[in-house]
């Protein structure tokens, strides 16, 4: 059979319908599947591609939003900074050392909390601390690297203030529960001429024995005449934001102590 191929035509064109009916559609059968594997294959390989961009992708968004919140936080604090100088030069004629508060009393508010400079630091009891625009409250105990500061607004607090525009005094007492409104109430304030109006600025008074004078308070947001008509109470909003604050200014001039004989209010 073989020398007669070789050597003949006799074969071919039975051979050739044999290809032509079997072996062309199974080769084109084999050609349609090492496409179909080679098509999977260039996906699988673009599949891998895909998850390694998309994993380095994931990657980069996480970084991006670790380094988008490092960027706020620096904003936030340089923002703090900012108007922590602008409040260092509205009182320029004291001395002061900024601190960090590095803890606080259970609540919401910074009624009562600890800041990270101390004795060792030239610190000491009733030094005044300011922030946020104004008067936030005072030392009342120091450790080496550390002291406690309570507020204005502490329920146990009692500020002597003044009428910015008229000079009238008044006593401004803190109060957790009001601040809840926003706002601390004041008492005993003298206003014969009914001068006083909401919105006028309140500021530490001069003759405050713990308070250095003419520091901001907040500002009247209502006033009422008390039942002996003879003074008047009402309330008045923090210009500090008590439920935000994280850096100080603590000023290291005391208020000169009163003789004996002379105000005693402890305020």
């Amino acid at each position: 059979m073989m020398l007669v191929t070789f050597g003949t035509n006799v074969f071919n064109r039975p051979f050739n319908r044999v290809v032509g009916y079997v072996i062309v559609p199974f080769e084109q059968g084999i050609a349609k599947a090492g496409e179909w594997l080679s098509n999977r294959s260039d996906e699988l390989v673009q599949i891998r591609t895909l998850l390694a961009e998309n994993s380095a992708l994931k990657e980069q968004v996480a970084s991006l939003t670790e380094e988008n919140t490092l960027l706020q936080q620096d904003k936030y604090e340089l923002n703090e900074l900012r108007g922590l100088l602008e409040l260092d030069e509205e009182y320029g004629d004291y001395n002061k050392i900024g601190a960090r508060i590095i803890s606080r009393d259970s609540g919401n508010w910074y009624s009562s909390f600890v800041i990270d400079k101390g004795s060792n630091d030239g610190l000491a009891d009733d030094m005044n601390v300011i922030a946020g625009g104004g008067l936030v409250g005072r030392i009342t105990s120091v450790g080496p690297n550390w002291s406690r500061v309570t507020s204005i607004i502490s329920d146990n607090s009692n500020v002597s203030g003044m009428t910015l525009a008229t000079g009238d005094n008044l006593i401004v007492s803190g109060d957790l529960q009001l601040m809840a409104q926003g706002v601390i109430s004041f008492s005993k304030l003298v206003d014969s001429q009914d001068a006083v109006v909401e919105g006028d600025k309140v500021v530490t008074s001069d003759i405050s024995d713990k308070y250095l004078p003419n520091i901001l308070i907040g500002y009247i947001s209502t006033i009422n005449k008390d039942t002996n008509n003879l003074t008047k109470s009402g309330y008045l909003t923090p210009v500090v934001d008590f439920e935000h604050l994280s850096e100080v200014l603590v000023i290291t001039d005391k208020k000169q102590q009163i003789p004996s004989g002379g105000n005693t209010d402890g305020k």
